[in-house]
């Protein structure tokens, strides 16, 4: 059975190949370029609005054409290893910055810094940079990101009378506590965590209260610390879950899709999820279901939240680099660039973008995500040799037994930083 599903897995990964236009291809016909553009947009209106910018490329340039490709979240990371090994890589590369790291460092990604036109390296902030940098290169244009927010039943909270959060008026991590403790009872919930995937959640959020956790020294080594300032973010919502009961343990193991269900009946008041998860909410919510959305809770740092910003990168392999870039530069149009976060009810990351007043009004609450938007920061984790290995095998299953009330802070703390740094030791050396 084993041997089967690894057979139908490559002979999925090949037939993706083999349909992609590669970059090491046939040599190109009659003057025309063939670029393949594989692309991770998966709802209906980002793919659409993908499709439809290639399809205005091909007419406007009919000396480089664009294929689009299909790729999937799900199976990214294997698929692109895959096709990097076998030469046969798409020659632009739509991924997440999170993703980066072995490929960058692997000599598998251009470095754009000579390839991008000015217009695009000054209009995307430098943070948003940062996230896609690896060493002295850049090999990722950050495009698209989304702040982590709470989606709170607006019917339930103007009942309560508790301080409706801002951005410019956040609720601190102690208030949040307080006021869910305040918002709980009778079988219901002040808030539901779906931390099925918690590292992300708990190392983004942090950044509020000026957590890092991994410290880079000046031998370029990083080091694990767990310390007070780490420690907020998580110790919030195990005592909201373990001593207040104002968090629904029973959520701990979702995804954010499946908290939905129960934040519609009710039984949750706010549900911290990504911003583009309003799209589902307007899809699936009952009809007269009155939501809004919150910022995050503050800490020392403000606002301050990391992102792994969606990316769009070039191949090394690619013996059409500059004609990409080309494309690259189209796409990434301001105007272009909010059709995309459009489609992915997401944010770019170009100032001129966020300017644009489909991204600034009060339907769906897009103003409250754009005033996020310079709080983000690149993910602390975003560079770090190792860290897949440290999350799966480490910090993964540490937190979850942590916020379900297992271990204590102590052993947590002791297993992300003792069992972690030898696994980044072996990365390092």
């Amino acid at each position: 059975m084993r041997a089967k599903k690894l057979a139908t897995a490559l002979a999925a990964v090949t037939a993706l190949l083999l349909g992609a236009g590669c970059s090491s291809g046939p040599p190109e016909q009659d003057g025309v370029v063939t670029l393949a553009f594989q692309s991770l947009a998966w709802q209906k209106e980002s793919v659409d609005a993908n499709k439809q910018l290639v399809k205005e490329w091909n007419a406007r340039h009919p000396d480089i054409r664009v294929k689009y490709v299909q790729g999937s979240w799900d199976s990214v990371h294997d698929q692109l290893l895959t096709s990097f090994e076998g030469g046969e890589a798409p020659d632009i590369i739509h991924d997440a910055s999170d993703d980066l790291a072995d490929f960058a460092y692997g000599g598998y990604l251009a470095d754009l810094r000579d390839l991008l036109p000015a217009r695009l390296t000054s209009d995307i902030p430098r943070q948003s940079w940062r996230t896609a940098t690896f060493g002295k290169g850049v090999y990722g244009v950050p495009f698209l990101q989304e702040p982590r927010v709470l989606i709170a039943n607006a019917t339930w909270l103007k009942k309560s009378g508790v301080r409706v959060p801002t951005p410019d008026e956040p609720w601190t991590w102690e208030e949040f506590r307080r006021i869910t403790k305040e918002l709980s009872g009778d079988g219901k919930y002040g808030v539901a965590w779906p931390l099925k995937e918690p590292v992300s959640a708990t190392l983004n959020l942090s950044l509020s209260t000026g957590g890092r956790m991994f410290h880079r020294g000046a031998d370029g080594k990083t080091e694990i610390r767990f310390d007070a300032a780490d420690q907020i973010m998580p110790r919030t919502v195990h005592d909201q879950v373990n001593v207040d009961h104002s968090a629904s343990g029973t959520t701990l193991g979702m995804g954010g899709s499946d908290t939905l269900p129960g934040f519609f009946a009710g039984k949750y008041a706010m549900v911290p999820l990504g911003f583009s998860y309003r799209q589902q909410i307007v899809q699936q919510a009952p009809k007269g279901f009155d939501w809004q959305v919150l910022p995050a809770p503050a800490g020392a740092d403000g606002l301050a939240q990391g992102v792994s910003p969606q990316t769009l990168s070039i191949a090394e392999d690619s013996p059409h680099k500059k004609e990409a870039a080309r494309f690259l530069d189209f796409l990434l149009q301001p105007r272009n660039m909010v059709r995309l976060a459009l489609g992915d009810w997401m944010l770019p990351t170009g100032t001129r973008a966020l300017e644009d007043p489909a991204l600034r009004t009060t339907e769906n609450d897009w103003a409250t995500g754009t005033a996020l938007a310079s709080r983000l920061r690149s993910a602390p984790a975003q560079s770090v040799r190792g860290y897949p290995e440290w999350k799966d095998k480490v910090a993964t299953p540490a937190l979850q037994e942590y916020y379900s009330g297992a271990i204590g802070l102590r052993e947590l703390r002791r297993r992300l930083v003792t069992d972690g740094n030898l696994v980044l030791k072996r990365y390092q050396r």
